[in-house]
């Protein structure tokens, strides 16, 4: 599940989708906007027809997840429109609704025409209206209406506004909201886009992870020497597989690479993170952004850690809570027993090699090691066939004990 972030009839929202969920699925079953109706689901029926940035779209073909930061208006906020007041108006008076099944989309496709033509020229108001299917009034009043309203309109000295008042070339969702025309190639862009820009343009945002991994891991050094190493973001860096730093780290920004091998995908993912401490509780969390453009994947993870002593305070207990949400194709293949299989052992070589490095001694590392599917899926399946020779001989063992009292 992702947690999609737009503007919904002029209202910020966020709710959690599937990559699948459509639009029309997303405000209706997410956010209650039931006018937007669903009937061919192909795109073709026009029930489903929202504005996205201002322009009339199908919204049961569109996905939520590509919609991020768009600025999205369904019937519903078109209550107090000054035009869909009018084509009701109209539509109510030349009998252009039966059912009204079709209406709210129809009224939104037809509001795109009384803004863009010049004058009430029949064929153009039926083809501007082809894409909007109506089985029950054979379109004769739906067609007059809208030509009422734009001969009213033209009457009262309001002009047509230029392409229906659109600034910006491109398909329907194009423009993404606060943006403006003098900015063309960032209009297309997908919350995935987005985030394929350079690290040095990337925000760090706070989020919801859609998963979250508990590990641990003790090391024979006291918490305080532990927690100030931990300060040391070059030498952390250093001490986790995959992970190469570019330019000089901060506590505010942190920007790098981590590079991960699954199955044929190989992805680098590019990014930045900041790092937040709290010497008080000797706790502290990582939280960081990325993107892969060779596999268009997204990650989004943070790392929340807690030192506690032990034996005595000479040694110490690593607690670490590890979440993430990952779209993208990488989110196909990254199951959740293979992530964690992926993360035990993550955990496993940075214990040894933050060990190694506390400890003086060399890592032996000269690049960033790469987390290849194979050596992970080689160790798990060690892991299981050693728990299920445990299970076996475990049986075996018990079936050969006579229970108490029993005869020889």
């Amino acid at each position: 599940m992702n947690t999609i972030a737009l503007q919904v009839n002029r209202r910020a929202v966020a709710a959690s989708a599937e990559p699948r969920t459509s639009l029309a699925d997303f405000v209706r079953d997410k956010l209650d906007l039931t006018g937007t109706h669903l009937g061919c689901e192909h795109g073709v029926c026009g029930a489903c027809t929202v504005l996205l940035d201002g322009v009339p779209a199908r919204s049961c073909i569109t996905y939520a997840a590509a919609c991020e930061g768009a600025d999205v208006t369904t019937i519903e906020g078109l209550e107090e429109d000054e035009v869909t007041a009018e084509l009701r108006a109209a539509f109510t008076r030349e009998h252009a609704l039966q059912c009204g099944y079709c209406t709210p989309g129809m009224l939104i496709s037809a509001r795109d025409l009384v803004l863009r033509l010049p004058d009430a020229d029949e064929r153009q108001v039926r083809v501007g209206l082809s894409g909007n299917l109506c089985r029950c009034t054979g379109y004769v009043g739906i067609v007059r209406a809208v030509q009422s309203v734009i001969e009213a309109r033209r009457m009262r000295n309001v002009a047509p506004l230029a392409d229906g008042g659109r600034s910006i070339l491109g398909p329907a969702g194009s423009g993404r909201a606060g943006s403006g025309p003098s900015e063309p190639l960032q209009l297309g862009r997908t919350a995935l886009d987005r985030q394929f820009a350079s690290a040095a343009h990337l925000s760090i945002p706070d989020f919801t992870p859609s998963a979250v991994l508990d590990q641990s891991f003790s090391l024979a050094h006291p918490p305080a020497e532990v927690f100030a190493v931990f300060d040391d973001i070059a030498g952390i860096a250093a001490c986790l597989p995959g992970v190469s730093l570019k330019g000089a780290p901060t506590p505010e920004r942190v920007e790098g690479e981590i590079r991960v091998k699954l199955g044929p995908i190989a992805a680098a993912f590019e990014g930045a993170a900041r790092v937040e401490r709290d010497p008080a509780t000797l706790s502290g969390r990582i939280i960081g952004i990325g993107a892969d453009r060779r596999s268009r994947s997204a990650t989004q993870g943070e790392i929340r850690y807690r030192l506690l002593p032990l034996e005595g305070g000479v040694a110490t207990a690593v607690e670490l809570s590890i979440g993430y949400t990952l779209t993208g194709m990488l989110a196909q293949v990254g199951r959740p027993g293979l992530v964690r299989d992926l993360a035990k052992r993550l955990v496993a070589e940075f214990a040894a090699n933050l060990d190694r490095h506390m400890s003086g001694a060399p890592s032996g590392r000269t690049a960033p090691a790469e987390l290849s599917f194979w050596s992970v899926a080689s160790d798990v399946l060690q892991a299981r066939f050693a728990r299920m020779v445990s299970r076996v001989t475990g049986k075996s063992g018990r079936s050969d004990r006579r229970p108490p009292g029993a005869a020889e």
